[in-house]
């Protein structure tokens, strides 16, 4: 089978203006994605970690073209979705959906489980008739795992699982090609968050599905993703596919998620090399010179304070960025 690019992100960088007191002062420069490159096959699914405030969401929604990116390109299957008008883009979004966080904020609490699952019907599919769009989304919801006799109810009279079941139909209904999973499961108990990661991989594999899932679950990420992007403020520190990454982390921001990442084992855990980071992360307002990193890496030299380091190939499906990967 020939792999096939559906999207191409290259040097990505969004930005936010900060405002700050005093009438004269400039706004200061939050850069929240800063020069991200990534490529998506087509059927595969891209897993993006980093710690709260790493740019993992922004980026997502950047893609989607919800966030405005100021530099960089988005190909989509060859066409640069920055250049398209908000109509253009409108139409393109029967293409591209997105998956929430919160399952229960993100449903409209006025509106029926059926009329939020049909209302991408309704924009996208306008010459649908009413009975064509009831039967659609009766069929998206039994294959979410829904009783379509809750049709009528709302949003409130579904528990935290079910409700992220609603999202998710309504994502999929218009058969997509992409998905961004913005932390789908962070908020669900352990043993429904693994009900939802089957469903995801079985909609992805019934309906060709490409997914990117943001998580800082790496567990969750290793279950359900292909490839891997280890993001440390707003820069890509690490890429490749899963089992490279996860098998032989080779940034030291990578080897430190890996070694707090929770084991079941207690005589793993208790024999693991545990590596403790110092302090927190800098603020994105001012970050550090060089590698961004730095400041809190058990490995840095003088040269990572002044120059952020190069991306080296460590394989054919793996890459860091690190002045110390052999180290």
């Amino acid at each position: 089978m020939v792999e096939r690019s559906l999207l191409s992100v290259q040097h990505l960088t969004t930005e936010f203006e900060v405002p700050t007191k005093g009438f004269f002062k400039k706004p200061l420069t939050l850069t929240a994605v800063n020069d991200v490159s990534f490529e998506l096959i087509e059927g595969r699914t891209l897993g993006i970690v980093g710690e709260s405030g790493c740019g993992k969401s922004t980026l997502g929604r950047s893609v989607l073209r919800l966030l405005k990116a100021q530099k960089g390109r988005i190909l989509w299957q060859g066409r640069n979705l920055l250049d398209l008008s908000e109509e253009e883009m409108r139409m393109m979004r029967r293409d591209m959906q997105i998956i929430f966080q919160d399952p229960i904020a993100s449903l409209d609490p006025r509106m029926t489980v059926g009329d939020i699952i049909a209302e991408p019907l309704t924009v996208f599919e306008p010459s649908l008739s009413k009975a064509e769009r009831t039967a659609r989304v009766r069929e998206i919801m039994a294959a979410v795992g829904l009783v379509p006799e809750m049709i009528n109810r709302y949003p409130h009279e579904f528990s935290g699982g079910q409700a992220q079941r609603i999202g998710i139909a309504r994502a999929v209904v218009t058969r997509p090609k992409l998905i961004v999973c913005d932390e789908p499961v962070s908020a669900l108990d352990v043993s429904i968050q693994g009900q939802v990661i089957m469903l995801l991989r079985k909609l992805r594999k019934e309906f060709g599905l490409t997914l990117i899932f943001i998580s800082h679950d790496l567990s969750v990420v290793r279950l359900i993703s292909d490839d891997v992007l280890v993001l440390y403020l707003g820069k890509v520190v690490e890429a490749g596919n899963c089992a490279a990454v996860f098998d032989k982390p080779a940034h030291p921001y990578t080897q430190a998620l890996f070694s707090a990442a929770p084991i079941p084992d207690p005589k793993l855990a208790r024999a693991r090399n545990r590596i403790r980071l110092q302090g927190d992360p800098p603020s994105p307002l001012n970050p550090p010179p060089g590698c961004v990193f730095s400041p809190r890496c058990f490995k840095a030299t003088e040269v990572c304070r002044q120059e952020f380091p190069p991306t080296e190939r460590l394989g054919p499906a793996h890459t860091a960025a690190c002045y110390h990967i052999d180290q």
